[in-house]
């Protein structure tokens, strides 16, 4: 029984060596060609800023993934997968609050809501 793949919902990879590091991938859009792209939203092994690009038959498969959350059960403001890529393309050991704070603000476009006058 294979299942609707839809933007913002959040896998855990089922393969063999995926299972110990707990690899979670939230999918960012899905193109024509029939894949998704995902960001690694967790993984134990720590390639948290990988953007892989998967097959949404694959996905769809409840043996090679499992669905740990639907997009019901995220926010639905269509933001949110501009900012979640945002901050995950900052993402790493070098990484600090203010990159964090950048990157959102940068992709919200939040830019002319600034007072810049303002310490």
């Amino acid at each position: 029984m294979n299942r609707t793949v839809r933007v913002g919902q959040l896998y855990r990879d089922l393969a063999p060596d995926m299972r110990e590091r707990d690899r979670r991938l939230r999918v960012i859009s899905i193109g024509e060609d029939d894949r998704a792209d995902c960001f690694v939203e967790h993984d134990l092994v720590g390639t948290g800023r990988k953007t892989p690009r998967i097959q949404v038959r694959a996905l769809a498969s409840p043996g090679k993934f499992e669905l740990l959350e639907d997009v019901s059960r995220i926010p639905t403001d269509p933001r949110f997968a501009t900012l979640m890529t945002a901050i995950t393309a900052v993402h790493g050991p070098e990484a600090k609050p203010l990159d964090y704070a950048r990157a959102a603000w940068d992709s919200l476009d939040l830019e002319d809501t600034a007072d810049r006058a303002t310490p």
